[in-house]
């Protein structure tokens, strides 16, 4: 019931909105200007031009020619060469993501569910439908990027892993890979993740077995009764296992209250250890994923590069101050839950708990931040002439309306960081939490132009797992998406401006 209702709610502003976006804006726009001819090529069957202009793989022209197909079985069957050609308008091309739109927001209700079994169904409903309205997610809806169609297959790769469907998982993991390159990231995440939980829920098993058999011992009762009470608790075990592993959540342990850096090595010597003892268990589950990236490296060494195409102006650059930027545009996007007196006043406890190590971590961050936006800021230059994008105002406005405006924002960086780990760490583990980390790292730090768009899945994979579950947080941030949502999309179709270098009207997007 619970994803037939999100399905629904989506669908509610995901149908009006295409038809008046495609009213308004019936013709290609920014981006669409290479990725529509490139889809309508396959339409025609040319699957061997390619512009040399797009950076990211086929997998988005794949998807809509099989939604194309879905649309028009008939014609496809019968009339394949002269339907195609015909069906694959702007209109349909962009509706495909309007149809992953509402598929991601059912992943979106599944993963919760998964996550948060104890959960009932109209809170879930009430947090998928929120989520679908995060606003770049939500802009993109109504246009032919290949950011939904991204954050879907990453989604769906991540919830095959979370109920232990590893091969399809991979499948899937290829699937986002092919809709853009940078996912091998989030899939490597993903398999990281999976084998965290494999071998901490083995880890529990078998501290359970033990203090069986020890409890066991103690007992004064036949040994026949012992043998039937320890093959009843094994099955009752197997059994609660099964439900809990498939939950894929783990609350800090006791290590928690202690150093967070001795939590965070007993966490790591508890899975190398764990990860030894059922080896070939985790070597057949993974190695679909092993094989995904070695086919990945093959392309790298083909292609000569991670994009395929205007190479020089999406070069590999050491961007630290990204990872900056995306902490306060996510904190900023969650508001509610970051800005508040209480999470404010447990976050300082948690430092004052360990207060030596604490404050040498605070120390630590803020001096890695001003190195990051002193030395590792770049300003791309399609950041400094494109000013229909957000991101320009934001740069000239904020980031460079004074020299010192960029350190004065460090604080605001390092709470930000702060304040996403602790709420990670009231779900996840400190290793878990790690490896997200390094995966939001490795995909933001070598691109050298800001774009919100780039922030999306990790801001998915940090929100999913906060344990936030009072309704009035999720309906601030919801009215907040809201308001955002209704700014943008009336920016974009109703406040038009024209270039003198330039014929065409232009519009503002994020």
């Amino acid at each position: 019931m619970g994803r037939i209702a999100t399905a629904a709610i989506v669908s509610l502003w995901v149908i009006p909105v295409s038809v008046l976006v495609n009213r308004i804006v019936p013709d290609t726009y920014m981006d669409e200007i290479f990725h529509i001819p490139q889809a309508q090529k396959y339409c025609n069957g040319d699957f061997m031009s390619w512009d040399p202009m797009i950076t990211t793989p086929p997998g988005l022209y794949y998807l809509s020619l099989v939604h194309v197909a879905a649309l028009l079985p008939s014609k496809y069957v019968l009339q394949l060469a002269s339907s195609f050609p015909e069906a694959c308008s702007t209109a349909v091309l962009r509706s495909v993501n309007g149809v992953l739109a509402v598929l991601c927001s059912i992943i979106v209700y599944e993963i919760i569910t998964h996550l948060r079994p104890a959960l009932d169904d109209r809170k879930a409903t009430l947090f998928a439908a929120v989520l679908a309205l995060y606003p770049v997610h939500w802009f993109f809806t109504f246009l032919y990027y290949t950011d939904v169609a991204s954050l879907t297959a990453v989604l769906a790769m991540y919830l095959a892993c979370l109920k232990k469907k590893y091969l399809f998982s991979a499948l899937l993991g290829a699937m986002a890979v092919v809709i853009r390159q940078t996912n091998i990231i989030w899939m490597l995440f993903v398999a990281c993740s999976g084998v965290i939980d494999i071998t901490m829920a083995h880890q529990k098993d078998s501290v359970e077995v033990d203090d069986s058999k020890a409890s066991n011992k103690g007992t004064n009762l036949s040994a026949l009764n012992t043998s039937v009470n320890v093959s009843s608790n094994l099955k009752r075990r197997k059994s609660r296992g099964n439900s809990k592993a498939n939950q894929h959540i783990f609350y800090p342990s006791n290590a928690s209250s202690a150093s967070p850096t001795l939590g965070l090595l007993h966490e790591i010597q508890a899975i190398v250890l764990s990860s030894w003892r059922i080896k070939w268990e985790l070597l057949v589950s993974f190695s679909p994923f092993f094989f995904v990236l070695l086919a990945f490296v093959a392309f790298l060494l083909w292609n000569g590069s991670v994009v395929l195409g205007a190479k020089e102006a999406h070069a590999v650059s050491p961007h630290f101050a990204q990872i900056m930027y995306f902490s306060i545009v996510s904190t900023l996007f969650a508001a509610p839950l970051h800005f508040t007196i209480g999470h404010a006043l447990d976050l300082f406890q948690s430092f004052w708990k360990n207060r030596l190590l604490g404050f040498l971590l605070l120390f630590l961050a803020s001096i890695a931040s001003l190195l990051s936006v002193h030395f590792f800021s770049i300003a791309h230059p399609y950041l400094l002439a494109d000013n229909r994008h957000y991101t320009f105002y934001l740069w000239r406005k904020i980031i460079i309306f004074h020299w010192s405006m960029k350190y004065l924002l460090v604080p605001f960086y390092v709470y930000s960081w702060f304040s996403i780990f602790r709420l990670l760490g009231k779900t996840r583990m400190r290793i878990w939490t790690l490896v997200y980390f390094f995966a939001t790292s490795a995909v933001l730090i070598p691109a050298p132009l800001i774009e919100f768009r780039y922030y999306t899945i990790p801001f998915y994979f940090f929100i999913l797992h906060t344990s936030i579950n009072d309704s009035q947080s999720w309906l601030l941030i919801g009215i907040l998406y809201t308001v955002l949502n209704a700014f943008t999309m009336t920016m974009f179709l109703f406040r038009p401006f024209h270039w003198d270098h330039e014929p065409g009207v232009q519009r503002f997007i994020w």
